[in-house]
């Protein structure tokens, strides 16, 4: 009886959660380059060293505590978060398919080990929190995972 992780790896896969967040990623660059409207009104800024990056919209403190959950699992949020934890060589990408090749070579690097009922885990396996827990970085023009 093999686990969810350990029926994905034979086959090659990723994680439903790590796909979807692969097409949230392809999803912003089509919105950054005007391959599909920008209906959520995502901006953008270019810093020199760092590439571009998404802007992640400010919160409403005085909000309620229910509507910060909507409020950070929505796509202005999530997907600029995501947009900026893929290294810059990714988000520069100038055709979608060199942004699905060289975000698929990254994706391989980073751990994915999806929560299962019945098994117990500390990371969410988001590429955020990978990114801001174990440090994803580039090595050499090679995408690496670094614990």
């Amino acid at each position: 009886d093999l686990s969810y992780w350990e029926r994905l790896e034979p086959l090659d896969l990723l994680s439903l959660q790590r796909r979807r967040e692969r097409y949230i990623v392809i999803h912003v660059w089509k919105i950054l380059n005007e391959v599909v409207p920008n209906s959520v009104g995502m901006q953008f800024r270019k810093i020199s060293h760092r590439g571009i990056k998404a802007t992640v919209p400010p919160f409403n403190h005085q909000a309620q505590g229910a509507i910060s959950t909507h409020f950070e699992s929505s796509f202005a949020v999530r997907g600029a978060q995501l947009w900026n934890s893929v290294p810059k060589e990714v988000r520069d990408c100038q055709s979608s398919y060199a942004l699905k090749m060289s975000l698929g070579k990254f994706l391989y690097t980073v751990p994915d080990e999806p929560p299962v009922s019945g098994y117990t885990t500390t990371w969410s396996n988001s590429l955020i929190e990978w990114k801001r827990g174990a440090g994803v970085q580039l090595n050499l023009g090679e995408y690496s995972f670094t614990p």
